[in-house]
């Protein structure tokens, strides 16, 4: 009997919710996974991956890309609409962490180019070799290692209607590499460093329920946020998951309208952008209700909880929408890329954080878990060597960002030079290697590179 109603996105939906249960379950049970911290939507995302492309389960990969897309979008405008929340530094600390964000956000502008730098110059020796790849193939590996698997599969959308077959699948592909090298290398360089005693604090241990990923049933329980609407009027949750689809509407239209205005090519690259434009109004949006004394509605918490969730079914999906098939006819390039990028980008991190004149292991995990995977793997590292968060660096982490956006924001613009201005893939690497360069000079002049201290 047919149903009355399309099933077809909720059934999607409960899928994704088994395999992040199934992850959550196994992470509580498995002790390896607890070893290295996988979170249980990276285990779910690696189950579904298997049972899609083994045809148990019969689900689309575009269905789970373009669902993966949208929760990308909606993990940015939700950061946007989160209200900041003063006072968690003390006065004394504001020096050290202006220091720590700049050179976080200075290092990425190392690992950004140097990525696209490999990326590129494999492309063009691949080529010599006769192997041919579309201009931007290399570059997907700082998308999904610098920035994650949603811009990587945001860009790769957008490339494969300009003709680079299955860009985004193997974006994708890319991203869940930077997720393994983040966890299975960066949790081993951690724990060596506590144990030659690098560590501020030192490390007492991760507590049970940081490690099995479920809280005990009588351990105080963080509070997930605070009704800022009555509840005989609109649920809270409500509405604040209306206030992302409003922000989510005006972003659509001033994309949408944005792309009639200029060249076709570079239209259709905006919908790439549409997680920063999102931001960018989210913020907007956040202010304009500051203005008129309404900010208070904007419950940080609870919005902190949407970009959670946004962010949990995301990597879930984005995992299980890879298709083995494709990235194996692709083997030899992905594979070389990916261990190449890891290694090198790992050598550069140990390189810049052993110079650093403070707090050097607790910041290089950090940014190394950023820079191979997203800021939640950074944080997830950060706590094995600084359990309590005593150091700065949880909340440079966050004010990272901010520095960060000139380098990484015009990375992204830059990878589309060989699309936009015809630039070959070989010149886009030299440019890059420029940015390299002059973010290490504004490391070493900023007195952030001293002798060797680590």
């Amino acid at each position: 009997m047919d149903a009355p109603f399309s099933f077809d996105l909720l059934l999607v939906f409960g899928f994704l919710s088994v395999m992040l249960l199934m992850g959550v379950l196994l992470r509580a049970k498995v002790s390896w996974f607890q070893n290295f911290l996988f979170p249980g939507c990276l285990i779910g995302g690696l189950i579904g991956l298997g049972l899609v492309n083994l045809g148990v389960v019969h689900i689309s990969s575009k269905m789970l890309q373009a669902l993966a897309y949208h929760l990308f979008n909606i993990s940015f405008i939700s950061v946007g609409l989160t209200a900041s929340e003063g006072g968690d530094t003390k006065a004394g600390q504001g020096r050290e962490v202006a220091k720590g964000s700049i050179w976080m956000a200075l290092t990425q502008g190392v690992t950004f180019p140097l990525q696209a730098v490999i990326g590129g110059l494999s492309v063009v020796l691949l080529s010599v070799l006769g192997i041919r790849l579309f201009s931007t193939f290399g570059f997907l590996l700082p998308l999904g290692f610098n920035e994650g698997p949603g811009e990587a599969l945001s860009f790769g959308k957008v490339w494969e209607t300009m003709g680079f077959t299955h860009a985004a699948t193997i974006g994708l592909g890319f991203a869940t590499m930077g997720y393994l090298f983040s966890l299975l290398v960066g949790v081993p360089l951690v724990n060596w460093g506590i144990r030659k005693g690098y560590s501020m604090h030192g490390s007492g241990g991760l507590p049970r329920d940081f490690l099995i990923g479920i809280v005990a049933k009588d351990q105080p329980k963080e509070k997930a946020g605070e009704l800022t609407i009555h509840s005989g009027n609109t649920d809270t949750m409500a509405f604040q998951m209306a206030m992302v689809g409003l922000v989510y509407l005006l972003t659509y239209f001033f994309v949408k309208y944005l792309g009639v205005l200029l060249p076709p090519d570079v239209g259709k690259m905006m919908w790439g952008f549409f997680f920063f434009y999102g931001l960018g109004i989210a913020l907007c949006v956040k202010w304009i209700m500051g203005k008129l004394g309404w900010a208070y509605l904007l419950d940080p918490g609870i919005q902190r909880r949407i970009t959670g969730w946004s962010v949990d079914f995301l990597i879930v999906a984005t995992v299980a929408a890879i298709q083995i098939m494709i990235v194996w006819k692709y083997m030899i390039p992905f594979m070389g890329i990916s261990l190449i990028g890891g290694i090198l980008t790992t050598f550069a991190v140990l390189f810049l954080a052993k110079r650093l004149p403070s707090y050097n292991l607790e910041r290089m995990a950090a940014i190394y878990g950023t820079v191979t995977g997203t800021v939640s793997c950074g944080l997830l590292l950060l706590r094995i060597v600084d359990p309590e968060f005593r150091t700065p660096v949880a909340i440079e982490i966050a004010i990272m960002n901010v520095f960060a956006v000139p380098v990484v924001g015009g990375g992204t613009i830059l990878i589309n030079g060989p699309i936009w201005w015809h630039w070959s893939t070989l010149f886009t690497s030299l440019v890059f290697v420029c940015i390299m360069f002059a973010s290490l000079v504004a490391i070493k002049a900023l007195g952030l590179w001293t002798k060797k201290a680590l």
